[in-house]
């Protein structure tokens, strides 16, 4: 076995099953998908930490053991259509489209969207479409969607998202109001309301865009 099997390997037995993450599914995606091959070569040897991982420019792969809980709530479905709001470096892309029939990613960074691309196509995933854009309006033009997926913690509900739920659909991030710890949560959207509970704590980093309104006073 090599090393990043072997790290990952560790990951999931260590971060993911001793998390209450049970959903086979999900757990196989993760001990198959290279996390390493998702990042640039410098960050190889962190891939597998328990901790989110810088991407610069104040973007960063989540968790794992955040993500796959995240991913696990929103019980998706091998006919689902999923849209991630950030798409990041990709790995989270190729982790839901081994779950899901489609994704629909949303980068706005032009870096990012680029090499989150070469990434997905070196691995083989052919089933996610990425879409260059503004990360708080989503993308409307396929909704709607089975699940929506927040690569990142927001300081309120996502409105503009919700409403691109389908009917039974369900959003999940970490909400993490200003000068509040952050809470992994999840929405679900019936007869046209999107109701939310609380799944477990998480100080994940705020996504771009999603800051509370402090974070922009002096910009």
């Amino acid at each position: 076995m090599t090393d990043p099997a072997m790290r990952r390997l560790n990951m999931v037995e260590s971060q993911l099953r001793t998390n209450k993450v049970t959903d086979a599914r999900l757990i196989n995606a993760m001990a198959t998908i290279a996390r390493e091959a998702f990042l640039p070569g410098r960050l190889a040897g962190v891939a597998y930490l328990d901790e989110d991982v810088p991407l610069g420019r104040g973007r960063f792969l989540m968790e794992p053991m955040v993500f796959a809980r995240l991913a696990q709530a929103a019980g998706i479905g091998a006919g689902d259509v999923v849209l991630e709001v950030g798409t990041g470096c990709g790995y989270g892309t190729a982790v839901l489209a081994a779950l899901a029939s489609t994704v629909v990613s949303v980068e706005g960074d032009a870096a990012l969207h680029s090499a989150a691309g070469a990434a997905l196509q070196s691995q083989g995933v052919d089933n996610a479409v990425l879409v260059r854009g503004g990360l708080a309006e989503g993308h409307a033009a396929q909704a709607p969607y089975d699940v929506v997926f927040l690569s990142g913690a927001v300081a309120e509900p996502p409105r503009a998202l919700l409403d691109q739920l389908a009917e039974g659909g369900r959003l999940v991030a970490v909400l993490r109001p200003a000068g509040e710890p952050g809470r992994a949560t999840a929405w679900t959207r019936r007869s046209g309301i999107a109701s939310a509970r609380q799944l477990f704590d998480a100080n994940t980093p705020h996504l771009a865009g999603f800051e509370p309104a402090e974070a922009f006073a002096f910009q």
